[in-house]
């Protein structure tokens, strides 16, 4: 093997020990981690566990919203790097989030009208990587995404971005819905990304915006769908009938670019 490859394989291998430096294991390392206030994706708990340290881990993760996923021994021993879990592993994110507020904020110090990508069940973290990188590159003042059916800010997440989420602002919200409503008092309103939609360039797509993006496997549940107040599609000519949902996010995202410097 040369020398460019060996070094090669040896940042992706370091790459990824930095990645799993992510997992904290241990009962009251997982603990003093929710206490101390630091971000909690997802607690991977051992099947059959209820003894008191997993009961106030339960207890701590439901208290902040972290998704709680009951798995065997066999998969925690897997996943396990000290081989010391005390059957609990929790994923913190590797960047912390903002709030909606910080977003709206950000647009008001520019002096724009806010424009806000909304996610809904996007789970591969290299389409929300892909998705900030574009929410950067376009001007959006931040992204938010839901608590539960939604990967976090994960070392994928940050890698694929290429380093914009170290300026776009991502929030975590309870439910995406009460999000939109709470938004729309602030005068936004909201265009959600449907193959059946209207078609982009015939949508007005100025002023104070949410896009709605959902995945390209079941797309924006019908509960977040009734809350836009309209739907757009892409324009697509081929043998299939979907984008992959980074790169729908990125046609529509520069539509409204596009409307918003020509009104």
């Amino acid at each position: 093997m040369s020398d460019y490859r060996k070094d090669k394989n040896r940042k992706e291998n370091s790459y990824e020990k930095e990645a799993d430096g992510l997992k904290i294991e241990g009962r009251n390392a997982v603990i003093e981690a929710f206490r101390s206030k630091k971000t909690i994706d997802k607690v991977y708990i051992q099947d059959g566990l209820h003894d008191g340290p997993i009961s106030t881990v339960v207890r701590e993760a439901k208290k902040v919203g972290s998704i709680i996923e009951y798995v065997p021994k066999e998969r925690l021993d897997g996943m396990s790097e000290t081989k010391r879990h005390q059957g609990v592993i929790a994923k913190a994110a590797a960047y912390s989030y903002s709030e909606v507020e910080d977003i709206l904020a950000k647009a008001k110090e520019k002096g724009e009208d806010p424009f806000i990508f909304i996610l809904d069940n996007i789970e591969d973290p290299h389409n929300l990587g892909a998705i900030i990188r574009t929410a950067n590159l376009c001007g959006a003042h931040g992204v938010i995404i839901p608590k539960h059916r939604s990967v976090g800010l994960t070392a994928t997440v940050a890698r694929t971005s290429a380093g914009a989420i170290n300026y776009t602002p991502v929030a975590k919200v309870t439910n995406i819905g009460s999000t939109i409503d709470k938004l729309k008092e602030e005068g936004l309103w909201f265009v959600c990304a449907d193959m059946d939609g209207d078609l982009m360039y015939n949508t007005n797509l100025t002023g104070p915006i949410g896009l709605v993006i959902g995945s390209e496997g079941s797309g924006v549940s019908r509960l977040v769908k009734e809350k836009c107040d309209f739907t757009a599609s892409v324009p697509m000519k081929g043998n299939i009938d979907s984008l992959n949902a980074s790169v729908a996010a990125g046609v529509l995202a520069y539509e409204i670019v596009r409307q918003r410097m020509t009104k």
